[in-house]
């Protein structure tokens, strides 16, 4: 008996209607197969929750209660888990890497299954999802629907590894360009980095907590081998947690030494124009005070007087700058 109300039309927001053969492999299932399978056929059905005929054959034809339809087409989730009996609700997220977009806006992906049948849904595309369905196109996939649920989570998380390893490169160039690049441009690159950093931390941490939780779920159709996968995968999403804490460490730690580096060369500047004030402050009072225009001013009958306050301001010059140097002033 087929566990759906039957529907005549397939729904317009359905991606893919598979049947797993139990050695690797799928069969891509027409509507009316669906229509017809039965409670024992593991079925993966892939929607696209943000079109309204899967959203009403999801509500209305699918047989979920409605926290589970809830949870597969609410726009806005957080990575958790929801279990009632056998029955899982899993929310999880990966990084964005269609073409174009940036990897922390991260896509999401919403997972209902009974260890027989499996209905997801998403909006954006995730390559972790492709990645599985070419493995059962291939005839090299999970044989049963909680291998394609382990395998599935396994590739989204392993996905992770390459924008976390790239950020930590970038982390690495800018700090072996420090002193060789402006440091407005290495503000700029240090602020996108921190941004990503936010926006990867900010769903795989409790991600990570999901996962751990999956691992102790007593669901009876995930076996002991199953438990172990998922127990590895958990642990590998702390790890990614880790790395991106570090890369914030690090990329404050440039910062702060961006800022060190910049003070040191305004300070350097602010330096050296007060030791140019401090050596022409005098010869400017000097000079001043010998061009005030009132009677009595001695030289203006001398014609080599102009002479001599040029060689008294010389001899002031190099007076304070051996003195300056003698201090190790400059």
């Amino acid at each position: 008996m087929s566990p759906f109300i039957n529907t005549e039309e397939k729904p317009n927001g359905l991606i893919h209607a598979v049947s797993l053969d139990e050695k690797g492999g799928c069969k891509e299932l027409d509507w009316s197969e669906v229509n017809s399978s039965t409670t024992e056929q593991q079925l993966w059905l892939h929607f696209d929750y943000c079109d309204a005929e899967a959203q009403d054959w999801i509500r209305n034809c699918s047989g979920l209660n409605d926290v589970a339809a809830d949870g597969l087409l609410r726009p806005e989730n957080r990575p958790h888990v929801l279990t009632r009996g056998n029955n899982l609700l899993l929310i999880l997220r990966g990084v964005n890497l269609n073409q174009g977009e940036n990897p922390e806006d991260m896509v999401s992906v919403r997972i209902w299954t009974n260890g027989t049948l499996i209905i997801s849904t998403r909006k954006r595309l995730l390559t972790s999802t492709r990645d599985v369905l070419e493995r059962l196109e291939d005839g090299v996939g999970p044989e049963s629907t909680n291998g394609l649920l382990v395998s599935w989570i396994e590739r989204l998380i392993l996905r992770m590894n390459d924008t976390i390893s790239n950020i930590e490169d970038q982390v690495s160039d800018i700090e072996e360009g420090l002193f060789d690049k402006e440091p407005s441009e290495l503000r700029s690159e240090l602020l996108k980095i921190r941004q990503q950093c936010i926006g990867l931390r900010r769903y795989i941490a409790p991600q990570r907590e999901a996962l751990s939780k999956l691992v102790s779920e007593p669901i009876a159709w995930l076996t002991e081998i199953d438990r172990l996968t998922l127990r590895s995968i958990a642990d590998r999403q702390i790890r990614y947690v880790e790395d991106i804490d570090a890369i914030k460490e690090r990329a404050t730690m440039v910062k702060e030494e961006l800022m060190s580096r910049v003070s040191e060369q305004l300070n350097n500047r602010s330096y050296v124009l007060t030791v140019v004030a401090a050596i022409f402050l005098p010869l400017g009072f000097f000079t001043g005070l010998m061009g005030v225009n009132v009677g009595g001013m001695p030289g203006i009958e001398n014609d080599f007087a102009f002479w001599l306050v040029v060689g008294i301001c010389t001899l002031c010059t190099g007076l304070l700058g051996a003195y300056f140097y003698w201090k190790k002033w400059f």
